[in-house]
């Protein structure tokens, strides 16, 4: 950093509205930010002291940018953009690309209950939610499933199966049921899901005391679960009166030791039914990261008929670019679950100093240890895997870790020439990786680490010298004994180190293989699916793009697809289109089956 160029540039800024981003030597942005005041907020960070975290951003800062704009809220919109766009290191990020669960309830002559994520709903179907999170789902459908015995297999089988037996399952494939049956069933899940948990709850105090009087203790103790699982849908109220006022999400945070803990309430028809929450390193204003976190969770999330915040905060620009109305409680209903919300936040960066602190001190402690061994920084390392299956479908990733910690972002996945060696696969996957990055001016590692001993490292020397990398980049090979379970690492001259299991240094390289590894296999399977896929619809007349997307949506996979009816794939696609699809499906699976008798 020159320290004269940035103190001249410090002393220009106006004091006007804008967003600033940071940069480091590389001129990659590390941190984006907002202020109502330029001048004044981008000097903080370089006069006074900081707390550690802020600390290690403010030495990583070689320059910055900054864009007027015309008021604090032109500033808020704009500094959530450039954070999507860029995805700064130091910035606090929640943004995903995952659709939210539902409860879905069939409207099919024999009902099914499921998790569904669908995108278009089904005209035929109750949908009930969306949930906040997969786990809120799958606990709400277990207890479900537990207490209504709906259809569970996709298509009807020949023969009742283990859930009929298991008193889950009615058996409507084997054993006629009154379509009543079903009613009341799926009019009692509508009420639980409106929140009207009172009358399972009784049904099941009543279960549980009819068991433990026939000394049935385990049965009795599933269902003393199964009520302990509807205080947990429910919500647990924990001492706050039900309250009929409508859809409200609550938010709180906590700050503090250079940790933002955020914690959410979304309240349903006057029942809580989820929790929200987050806890990560603070490198700005905890207000400012916490409206940050706002303004990105409501781009992915469906959002309730009011916010409840606290009542400290200034919330001037925040409900025009949120759209949803605020309310800031000083008593009463609102007041109690905004207390609720923000102990509840306290309690989580609590816990996160007094149990994971000490793993964070692992890695730190391995990356020195690292660091160490190699003789050379290896805070930014890279590392390779190779996938395949008798040489079809050759691929390669390259997983990124900065500090012990994966930067998925930087992650990279390759096809390869399917005729290559591993030692050849290994040569194509390095040269393309740092001819690109030189191409581009990218952010070349401290290091790389591959799953192999001398002749996968002389590989990528090889490689590293002609692109004239060598002296930049030092390399080291992780090394498996007769058990396959790496034990020590080489360095770049064939020199091998011995690792202690019980040093944190050998659990953070045993996580890095299995990413690298796991990386690899999904990236591998997600291809054969494609080609499967491609190999089988794609010969069917009538099938084209749109129609083979659509019913690999509806069905929810291949393998569903392959099991279903000519009648329910009838249902999607023409009649004549679905016997084309049927026949072939069925003509791969005797295939396969002739293939496997062999």
């Amino acid at each position: 950093m020159d320290q004269e160029y940035i103190k001249a540039k410090l002393r220009e800024l106006p004091h006007e509205p804008g967003s600033y981003q940071m940069k480091d030597k590389s001129g990659t942005i590390i941190y984006v930010g907002k202020a109502k005041d330029l001048h004044n907020r981008v000097n903080s960070y370089f006069v006074g002291a900081h707390n550690f975290k802020t600390q290690k951003l403010v030495q990583n800062i070689d320059d910055f940018d900054f864009i007027v704009t015309a008021s604090e809220k032109e500033a808020l919109v704009l500094e959530i953009n450039l954070i999507k766009k860029n995805r700064p290191k130091y910035n606090i990020q929640f943004m995903d690309d995952s659709s939210y669960p539902y409860i879905k309830l069939t409207k099919e002559e024999f009902p099914r209950l499921m998790t569904a994520r669908d995108l278009k709903k089904d005209r035929r179907a109750a949908y009930f939610g969306p949930f906040p999170d997969a786990n809120a789902a799958s606990v709400t459908l277990k207890l479900l499933q537990s207490l209504y015995p709906f259809r569970r297999c996709v298509r009807m089988q020949d023969k009742v199966c283990l859930y009929y037996h298991m008193g889950q399952c009615l058996g409507p494939c084997q054993y006629p049921v009154d379509a009543d049956v079903y009613t009341e069933m799926s009019e009692k899940v509508t009420r639980f899901m409106k929140g009207d948990t009172k009358e399972i709850a009784q049904e099941l105090e009543k279960r549980m005391q009819k068991a433990s009087d026939a000394l049935e203790f385990e049965k009795a103790q599933e269902y003393k679960e199964l009520l302990a699982s509807i205080h947990a849908v429910a919500g647990d109220k924990q001492n706050i009166e039900k309250n009929n006022q409508g859809d409200m999400d609550i938010f709180a945070y906590y700050s503090d030791r250079g940790y933002l803990a955020i914690a959410g309430l979304l309240v349903r028809r006057g029942t809580i039914l989820n929790k929200e929450y987050r806890l990560k390193p603070l490198y700005g204003e905890g207000e400012e990261e916490f409206v940050s976190f706002l303004i990105q969770y409501y781009q992915d999330h469906p959002s309730a008929s009011e916010l409840v915040l606290p009542k400290e905060m200034d919330v001037s620009s925040i409900s025009e670019v949120i759209g949803i109305p605020i309310v800031q409680p000083q008593k009463g209903y609102r007041r109690k679950l905004m207390e609720m919300a923000q102990g509840n936040a306290k309690t989580q960066l609590d816990l996160k100093f007094n149990v994971a602190e000490h793993q964070e001190e692992q890695v730190e402690q391995a990356v020195q240890h690292l660091n160490e061994l190699a003789g050379v920084p290896m805070n930014r390392v890279e590392l390779f895997d190779n996938s395949h299956i008798s040489g079809t479908f050759t691929v390669a990733s390259c997983v990124v870790y900065e500090d012990g910690q994966p930067d998925r972002k930087s992650y990279r996945l390759y096809k390869l020439h399917t005729a290559n060696s591993d030692v050849d696969s290994m040569k194509e996957v390095i040269y393309r990786r740092y001819f690109r990055l030189l191409k581009e001016n990218g952010r070349l590692p401290d290091g790389i680490l591959v799953d192999g001993g001398w002749t996968q490292i002389e590989a990528v020397k090889e490689i590293l010298s002609s692109l004239g990398l060598l002296d930049k980049i030092n390399i080291m090979g992780l090394v498996k004994n007769d058990k396959h379970t790496t034990d020590s690492l080489m360095d770049s001259q064939g020199n091998t180190i011995a690792l202690d299991k019980n040093d944190s240094l050998f659990f953070l390289l045993t996580r890095m293989q299995d990413e690298v590894h796991r990386t690899a296999i999904s990236y591998h399977r997600k291809l054969r699916s494609k080609a499967e896929t491609k190999s089988v619809l794609d010969e069917v007349e009538g099938i084209g793009p749109k129609r083979k997307r659509m019913l690999l949506r509806e069905f929810g996979s291949f393998t569903n697809l392959k099991n279903a009816s000519m009648e329910e794939i009838a249902e999607h696609v023409p009649e004549k289109t679905a016997q084309a699809v049927y026949e072939a499906l069925h003509q791969k699976l005797n295939d396969e089956k002739k293939d496997s008798d062999k």
